[in-house]
Order: structure tokens, then sequence, then C-alpha cells
């Protein structure tokens, strides 16, 4: 099973939208089974609240059930050991990964845009800030990612269902 985490800083916009867009392409592919997908953030803010409305809000409308799942949560020290990827939404949570990560596991950590291959961009725009809109566009982006991280995964070793290199061997 490859373990796959997505991070943004309050864990109620961007890496629920991004966990819930990968989950959405995984049961379209029927591929659910050979991953485990989740989201945190790298600030505590937020703990246990459910994704912001405008973000449900986005997913639901594209039949992304699970974005009603998501409960924030912070990255803890297991996580780093748990998971095969971690995918910041931006360069400023890679960096607060980068700092709480055992340098046994900083080979996990990436961009997820520049590790999922999408171009024109490096991050992904928090849009909490800002209108519904944002939202959209981050929910496109997330979209590509999947896309993009599914590509990625399906022309590496262990594509083909066998375990992907690095990931858990435990099922």
């Amino acid at each position: 099973m490859i373990r796959i985490l997505m991070v943004c800083m309050g864990n109620i916009c961007r890496s629920p939208m991004a966990s819930c867009a990968l989950q959405g392409l995984l049961e379209q592919r029927q591929q659910g089974h050979r991953f485990e997908v989740d989201s945190a953030g790298t600030y505590a803010g937020h703990q246990g609240e459910p994704a912001d409305p405008r973000a449900i809000a986005v997913a639901s409308a594209r039949g992304y059930g699970a974005i009603h799942n998501e409960r924030a949560r912070r990255v803890v020290p297991d996580d780093f050991a748990r998971f095969d990827l971690i995918l910041a939404m931006d360069r400023d949570n890679l960096m607060h990964l980068e700092h709480q990560c055992p340098s046994q596991f900083r080979h996990k950590l990436h961009l997820y845009l520049v590790y999922a291959g999408v171009t024109g961009t490096t991050e992904v725009p928090d849009p909490y800030y800002g209108k519904a809109d944002g939202f959209e566009a981050v929910m496109r982006l997330c979209e590509a990612g999947a896309q993009g991280l599914m590509a990625r995964l399906d022309t590496e070793p262990g594509g083909d269902g066998h375990v992907w290199p690095g990931a858990s061997k435990s099922r």
C-alpha cells in the first residue's frame, strides 16, 4: 500500500481538497485498495474542525464526498515514518515539514504540484482569505495534481500493483 499525506497550513482548505481529489480519482480508477490518502496541517489552530465550507461546496459539487470526512489535524512525528509521500501545497509548509522531519525521511517531502509534474505554477495558493472563485481555482490545481501524481506513480516501479519503492510493505 502506498501512503500519501497532503499538507497545507491549517488543513481546512488546500490539503483536504487535494486529498479528496486524489481519492476521487482513485475510486474512478478502482485503485483505492492500493493507496491510503490523508491530509494534515503544519498549524494546529483548526484541530478537529471540518474543511472550510467553501472547500466542501466546491468538492461536493464535483462529487468528492470524501471532503465531508476530513477533520483538521496537525502533522505528527509518526507521519514522517508512516507515509511514503508527504506533499506540501507550498514552500512555506514544505520548509516547516523539513524542520520537523528526521533526516532519514526527508526524501519523502515534496511540493505537490512539482512532484505531480503540473506546469505553470509550483504552489497551490491559499484561498482562505479570498472569495469562492479562489476555491474553484485551487480545486482545478488539486485535480491536475491528482492526475499528474497518478501518471507519475503509474510509470514508476510498482505501478503495476506491486509495492512501490519506499512504500510500506504492510497492507
